[in-house]
């Protein structure tokens, strides 16, 4: 009859015997296991009592038994099989560990079925008797992107992944459940283990040598690589092909200048590129960890990558854990937040194992160190860090421009030098000739150039507290359009505070009251002994308990989840005892009382809040009173108190934030409520895993790029969602930034386009980040956000310039070439002293490069020009940038021509020269005015190019910039003025103020501040025009806030139209609630009346304004619509405050009101311009 009612799954065993505590006894499946031990102990059964069933069923030959520490529960046991015990034998033990258990069965079924009928069986088989329970453990989570792993959706994400290793013989490991007073489980490994002596210095140096150093491995460049990189990069390479070709033809003046430049050029790029790595090397140095370890049979205190397996090490409050150890003895509580992204610290025990990079909070325990550097939990991301992420974006634009350049260049050199050929011109002038053109079309120092003005904005950066070890991180910065922000610690303070919101539930009764009262439920007079003391007594007015005796203290115990303490205060005694809500609830007679705290502690959960409950209880006579709940103090890792601001600020700039945390999704929501950010806020079950192959799937922007986009946060994640959360916005064409400070946001922030590190940041997240931030918070980077915006006008400045004043020489020599033959110009007799003037015109090579030094010399000072910043990610429209170089290259050109041609035909009666009443001009002073002019005007271009769509002298330019430009046209004045009469580069040349007239270089100088302006105008309306008719979408590209979009209709990337407005949307809402917030508060301050009533009118026609903050699709035109109503809602209720709400705080509402204004007007210019794509 017994057996009859057993479960039909009994003899279908999936999965081999384990032990587990004698109070948990549930070997079979489902209930089975535990209604026997209830059952057996019911009548009695010396068969199956609780220790000998547990015996019944383990297989001594596969099982170990340890004792666990007091107070703690063992939820699994994972064995190790001896040495040499084969799978078959293995097999044939579970069969037998089977058989057993059945024959067990029957034993117990003639045994007590006369005893037991089937009613009291069942009864006892659904009846809890408060006997615990096995529940699966949920997975750890892993260090490294694993093929085809995604945890299950309702496991806790901020667990620590360890593995089974071998210390010293046999290890048996377990997972013990440490229970804290919040209510919040901790699942640590419990490992058995020798502990260790300590070592001499000898034995530490030869595990030193075998093992290597504990610190985490860097690929590093080596500084002599840098340097001849330098050399073969395509502009280089241009400039030594032009420096053989001098040699070839034994032009060795120009070889040597041609030498001279490029190393020149190596040098500084060299010295640029290695100093953000000297930062951050004397950054790590700087924060170099230490270590107290046993050698030689004394503590001593020693750098901690000198740390070898097995060392002893003396870990103690305060301290960095230096290495994977194993705990000794004691009890220490750890900070794992750096790992977990776990804002309360976690109870450690003997065999426990402490993670390299958490923290020592409280206690101090001898350890046996486990692993070291790359061995380490911490060491072991590495390998995901180490992987190439390819080419920068500044390095694929400045590589488009430049092959731009030099596939020109090419055809136009060659074109010219098959010409020269043909018109039978000798070999060496052929090539002496196309050497010059091909000097004259490179660019030499464009990426000196870049990487000058990019160091001095790092160091401008470095001040403000973020040091930049990848120099082009900083146009990313700039181009950012969504920041993925780590939690705990960067949105958070990383700490627990108590809350303003203090419900009682006993009269006279407050949070300071309150606080007392939680106080007296731990030992006050002694330093703290867990995170919810330290909350307490770190809040608590201490100097309130003076007059407080304690006779008795119950410590807290995971089996009763609270502290007692039995105080005398003013004669009188009682109880006060601190704990979880429902412990202390269940210990008080308030029925209705305890439905009330109930429900407030249900709201407070689904706000992520968590809630600690003090009760009291009296002494009545020898005896104490029933418990009377006094209230519930709440707490939160509280936002960062410039946060809010600095969201706001990125916001208003263009950028998405989004959260992403491995802490709870209520607790998520709430923060993100606090700052702003939304409520959308997703769990794991949606997000992506790794591909079957454990690489990245390509199509993630197409199955999650939408959902991720819309999302204002992502809880209970992974180091692996962190990853392809970057991956899958990435894909879908946004820039995208990442912060974070531990090991499990390391391979994150490789990945992201700008990783940035914050203040107090591992090593792991150090080396993989682009920023490291040596100040709290987000608001440095918002700053620094700001430099790299102005940074990128700079270059933007400096390329513009670079590609006009190229195509002006290059198409000036080539178009000379063809049309302006000097000796068709040669006057004769009026120059009869001179030679005949050459066939075509070249300039010397050395006169080239004086112009190529003085101009990038110069613009080298770009790096301290005046710019304003834009507010939305910059972009490389290049098509939009090659037009406006185009346009101010071919007036510059044009000016040029028309120069050459006025000065070859000087000593025509009725040229220009001529009726201007100026004389003819020798061939070498045409040479030196071209000269002179072609200097000239590409500095007055560079002023041009500066100011982008408006006329020059729309933004004053720097000081710096001025003196640098001004004596740069200085010398090449005096250079042009007073050059040497004679042959330069077989050339002839002479300065233009020898001789009887030396008024030339005052006339080529209004020459060409005139063609200036004209220049200026020109490029003005070209602008218009591209405006006018969206050329080149130069209207919608930075409306569409995706990198790599221009348009809403991108046929390459479908999610652009979700780009559009979708920021503005977000900040629109948040303007509006706070708005309300400030309404509602100035509207509690009120007295009753007029101004109340219009108060109350204006939150309510503000909570009618709210928008959509989701991204714009098919209804574009109703979108705009409603973005419309919204505007012209606000203006009427900006009228109402106007007119009935005085003081400060209607300034305050008219502010926000002004400023809903400007977001609502940006929203709709966004959507209207999508609406028309």
């Amino acid at each position: 009859h017994f057996l009859s009612l057993l479960p039909s799954s009994l003899p279908a065993f999936t999965r081999p015997p384990r032990v587990f505590g004698v109070r948990e006894a549930n070997c079979f499946p489902g209930s089975v296991g535990p209604a026997f031990a209830r059952a057996s102990t019911a009548v009695n059964c010396p068969v199956l009592a609780p220790q000998l069933f547990a015996q019944q069923f383990t297989a001594p030959a596969l099982h170990r038994h340890r004792r666990v520490p007091r107070g703690r529960q063992v939820k699994t046991v994972r064995t190790s099989t001896r040495r040499g015990y084969s799978a078959r034998e293995q097999a044939h033990e579970r069969t037998h560990v089977r058989t057993r258990a059945f024959c067990c069965v029957v034993s117990a079924a003639r045994f007590f079925a006369p005893r037991l009928t089937s009613d009291t069986f069942r009864g006892l088989c659904s009846k809890d008797l408060s006997l615990p329970t096995r529940r699966p453990t949920p997975p750890a989570p892993p260090p490294r992107l694993r093929p085809g792993r995604r945890p299950p959706d309702d496991t806790r994400a901020n667990m620590v992944d360890v593995s089974a290793n071998k210390l010293e013989g046999k290890i048996v490991e377990e997972k013990t459940k440490e229970v804290d007073p919040g209510g919040e489980d901790h699942d640590i490994e419990v490992k058995e283990f020798t502990p260790a002596t300590g070592f001499s210095t000898d034995e530490a140096a030869a595990l030193l040598k075998e093992w290597g150093r504990n610190e985490l491995e860097e690929k590093t460049t080596p500084s002599w690589l840098i340097y001849l990189r330098m050399l073969y990069q395509p502009m280089p390479i241009m400039i030594w092909i032009a420096t053989i070709i001098e040699g070839a033809i034994e032009n060795w003046a120009d070889f040597g200048i041609l030498l001279a430049i490029q190393f020149i050029n190596a040098t500084l790029g060299w010295y640029e590129t290695t100093k953000a790595g000297d930062a951050v090397a004397a950054l790590k140095a700087s924060l170099k960890p230490l270590a107290t370890a046993k050698r030689d049979g004394k503590w001593t205190t020693l750098d901690a990558g000198s740390l070898v397996p097995g060392d002893l090490v003396l870990l103690g409050s305060g301290s960095a854990v230096p290495a994977d150890c194993l705990i000794n003895h004691g009890t220490i509580d750890v900070d794992q937040s750096a790992l977990t992204g776990e804002s309360l610290p976690v109870t450690m025990h003997k065999g426990n194992s402490a993670k390299m990079g958490s923290m020592v909070v409280r206690g101090e325990v001898e350890a046996t160190v486990e692993f070291t550097g790359k061995n380490t939990f911490f060491g072991k991301t590495a390998s995901m860090l180490q992987q190439d992420t390819g080419m920068g974006h500044l390095q694929k634009m400045l590589l488009k421009i430049m092959m731009v350049l030099v596939g020109l260049s090419i055809v136009l050199c060659f074109t010219c030098f098959g010409y020269l050929l043909g018109t039978g011109i000798s070999f060496r002038e052929s090539i002496s000739f196309t050497v010059v053109l091909l000097v004259a079309s490179i660019p030499i120092a464009i990426e000196i150039v870049c990487t000058t003005t990019l160091a001095l904005g790092s160091r401008q950066m470095a001040t403000m507290g973020a040091i930049v070890t990848r120099l082009a991180a900083i146009e990313d910065l700039a181009g950012m359009n969504m920041l993925c922000s780590d939690k705990t610690g960067t949105l958070t303070l990383n700490k627990m505070v108590i809350q303003e919101d203090t419900p009682t539930f006993m009269a006279g009764v407050d949070q300071r009251a309150l606080l007392r009262y939680a106080a007296m439920a731990a030992k006050w007079k002694e330093p703290p002994r867990d995170a919810l003391d330290t909350l307490v007594l770190t809040t608590v007015d201490m100097a309130s308990m003076e007059g407080v005796e304690m006779i008795d203290y119950m410590p807290f115990d995971p089996t009763i989840k609270r502290t007692e303490g039995t105080v005398i205060e003013d004669g009188k005694t009682f109880r006060t005892t601190k704990g979880a809500p429902n412990i202390i609830f269940q210990l008080c007679d308030d029925q209705a009382m305890r439905k009330a705290a109930d429900t407030l502690v249900q709201s407070f959960g689904q706000r992520g809040i968590r809630a600690l409950a003090v009760a009291i209880s009296r002494k009545e006579g020898d005896d104490f009173g029933p418990w009377e709940l006094v209230g519930m103090l709440t707490f939160l890792d509280p936002p960062r108190p410039d946060t809010k601001e600095t969201v706001r600020r990125a916001m208003e700039f263009g950028v998405d934030v989004k959260m992403i945390t491995g802490d709870h999704v209520l607790i998520a929501k709430e923060t993100s409520r606090v700052l702003g950010l939304g409520l959308n806020v997703k769990d794991a079950k949606g997000l992506p895993s790794m591909g079957e192959d454990g690489k990245v799937p390509k199509d993630l922007h197409k199955t999650h790029g939408a959902m991720m986009m819309e999302a204002d946060g992502f809880a209970q994640v992974y180091p692996e969602h962190k990853y392809l959360i970057v991956e899958t916005l990435r894909q879908c064409g946004l820039a995208v930034g990442m912060t974070g400070d531990g090991v499990n946001d390391a391979p994150a922030l490789k990945r992201a386009d700008v990783g940035v590190a914050v203040q107090g940041a591992t090593d792991a997240a150090r080396a993989a980040a682009d920023i490291v931030l040596t100040e709290p918070g987000l608001s440095t980077i918002v700053e620094g956000m700001v430099i790299a915006r102005r940074i990128f006008q700079r270059m933007k400045t400096f390329i513009n310039y670079r590609i006009a004043a190229t195509l002006q020489l290059l198409f000036f020599f080539f178009i000379a070439l063809f049309s302006f033959k000097p000796i068709d110009y040669y006057p004769g007799e009026a120059v009869a002293n001179e030679e005949p003037w050459p066939e075509f015109f070249s300039l010397p090579v050395i006169m080239l490069m004086l112009i190529t030094i003085l101009n990038d010399g110069t613009l080298i000072s770009i790096g301290y020009d005046n710019v304003n910043p834009s507010h939305m990610p910059e972009k490389w429209n290049l098509r939009a940038l090659f037009m406006t170089s185009i346009i101010l290259g071919v007036v510059a050109m044009g000016s040029s021509l028309l120069l050459l041609w006025a000065c070859l035909d000087s000593y025509n009666p009725d040229g220009i020269f001529q009726k201007w009443g100026l004389p003819g001009l020798p061939y070498g002073k045409i040479i030196t005015s071209i000269y002179l002019k072609v200097s000239i005007s590409d500095f007055l271009t560079l002023f041009s190019a500066r100011t982008h769509e408006g006329l020059f002298w729309t933004s004053r330019p720097s000081v710096i910039l001025l003196i640098c430009a001004g004596l740069a046209l200085t010398i090449s004045t005096i250079l042009g003025s007073l050059w040497p009469k004679g042959q330069t580069d077989h050339v002839p040349t002479e300065g233009l103020a020898l001789g009887d007239y030396t008024l030339m270089p005052l006339w080529i100088w209004v020459y060409c501040i005139v063609w200036w302006w004209i220049q200026d105008v020109i490029k003005v309306c070209g602008y218009w025009v591209m405006h006018r008719f969206n050329i080149f979408n130069i209207n919608t590209d930075k409306l569409v806030n995706m990198r790599a979009a221009e348009a809403a209709n991108d046929k390459k990337h479908k999610l652009a139209r979700n780009s559009v407005g979708l920021v503005e949307g977000k900040l629109l809402n948040a303007k509006i609630q706070d708005a309300i917030e400030k309404v509602e508060h100035a509207e509690k301050a009120a007295a009753p009346g007029i101004q109340r009533k219009s108060l109350q009118r204006v939150s309510a026609g503000l909570r009618m304004s709210r928008v959509s903050g989701q991204p714009i699709g098919k209804g574009d035109a109703e979108a705009g619509r409603s973005v419309e109503d919204v505007h012209k809602q606000v203006e009427q209720l900006q009228q109402v405050v106007d007119a009935e709400i005085k003081g400060p705080a209607g300034e305050e509402i008219r502010q926000d009101m002004e400023s809903i204004k400007k977001t609502a007007a940006r929203l709709m210019i966004a959507r209207k311009s999508a609406s028309r794509q």
